[in-house]
């Protein structure tokens, strides 16, 4: 249910604005992206399990925050990351 070290480090590596940034608002969204995925994976197979769906819930709404403050501060790398990872508005 949870990312590889591996793949974390994939998406830091392919979202980072520069060398070591692990903190943009791209690479968390990018992580939690992978995370809200592999959690709506996981309820395909355990319909019932609530308590992770409260989880996921939480994941989507720390990404939709961090969605509108990049699109506050920066429209184009709002864009830029929506289109890359493929959200909806």
């Amino acid at each position: 249910m949870s990312i590889t070290a591996e793949r974390k480090q994939e998406l830091i590596k392919e979202h980072a604005r520069e060398e070591g940034d692990t903190g943009s608002p791209e690479v968390q969204v990018a992580i939690l992206s992978e995370r809200i995925s592999n959690l709506t994976e996981h309820f395909k197979d355990h319909h019932k399990d609530n308590h992770s769906r409260r989880g996921l819930l939480m994941l989507v709404n720390k990404r939709r925050k961090l969605l509108d403050y990049l699109n506050a501060k920066d429209s184009e790398r709002y864009e830029a990351i929506r289109s890359k990872l493929g959200l909806r508005r």
